[in-house]
């Protein structure tokens, strides 16, 4: 995408849609790619993907309508193509916005966009290799010992329990982001952080109890350690956000 002059601000309005909409017709371009070429690699795609279910003993996958599997073969075709395309659309809007930017502005946005992106996908490996293989389980065989019976799992179920479970724990570990911008800003300190460790303890617990999409404690838990060990990363890496925030300050005062 050929980049816009810094002289964003006075573009006329039509400009700027003329512009988004080649963002969004390119996105969409590369979507749609890679939906298709997700196409001959969904059933593997699902196959891994599902290997949470599959391990488990007497569990069997089913479908319910004759346009299931096909549903399922395309959703997880949009997922690979979405995947796929992601750095492709990243890329074209950062080249969209990162004209309007300023320079001290750009240098923040270097920062967020890999920081946010990598732990988005730190947070959904840890779900999907540690805490969805615990809660699967608990939630399949839990109350399942009164009376005998055969658990049975619709791929539809699975695949948008699956995604929900693992956006939940991606946008979760966001937290150090929101942190660091609210300090950077002003309107958080660490040491009020700091001194607020109890609360912020109590809140990511009922937090972790709200969105955990399974109810046992120990599923619970493991959403609630990461995100309390995040908080107080948070703090340390405040500390130095803050120090650079009051030299910014001061030199401009001067």
């Amino acid at each position: 995408m050929r980049r816009r002059s810094r002289g964003d601000g006075n573009m006329p309005l039509l400009e700027h849609v003329l512009a988004l909409r080649k963002v969004l017709v390119i996105a969409a371009y590369a979507i749609a790619i890679g939906t298709v070429l997700g196409w001959f690699f969904s059933d593997q795609t699902f196959a891994y993907l599902a290997h949470p279910v599959t391990r488990l003993k007497n569990i069997t996958f089913i479908t319910t309508t004759p346009m299931e599997p096909m549903l399922v073969k395309l959703k997880v075709s949009l997922l690979v193509g979405v995947t796929l395309a992601l750095p492709v659309i990243l890329w074209q809007v950062w080249a969209f916005i990162l004209p309007a930017l300023k320079q001290n502005e750009r240098k923040y946005l270097y920062m967020v966009v890999p920081s946010s992106l990598l732990l988005f996908i730190c947070g959904a490996a840890l779900c999907f290799f540690v805490v969805l293989p615990v809660g699967i389980k608990f939630l399949l065989y839990a109350g399942g010992g009164a009376v005998q019976s055969t658990p049975f799992v619709t791929k539809t179920s699975y695949l948008g329990f699956l995604i929900t479970f693992l956006g939940t724990f991606g946008l979760v570990f966001q937290l150090p982001i929101v942190l660091l911008i609210l300090i950077r800003i002003g309107l958080l300190s660490p040491r009020t952080l700091a001194k607020k460790r109890r609360w912020a303890l109590l809140i990511i617990i009922i937090l972790a109890a709200i969105v955990s999409p399974t109810p046992d404690l120990f599923t619970q838990f493991l959403m609630a350690a990461p995100m309390y060990l995040l908080f107080e990363i948070s703090i340390w890496l405040g500390y130095i956000v803050a120090r650079k925030r009051a030299k910014a300050l001061a030199a401009s005062e001067n």
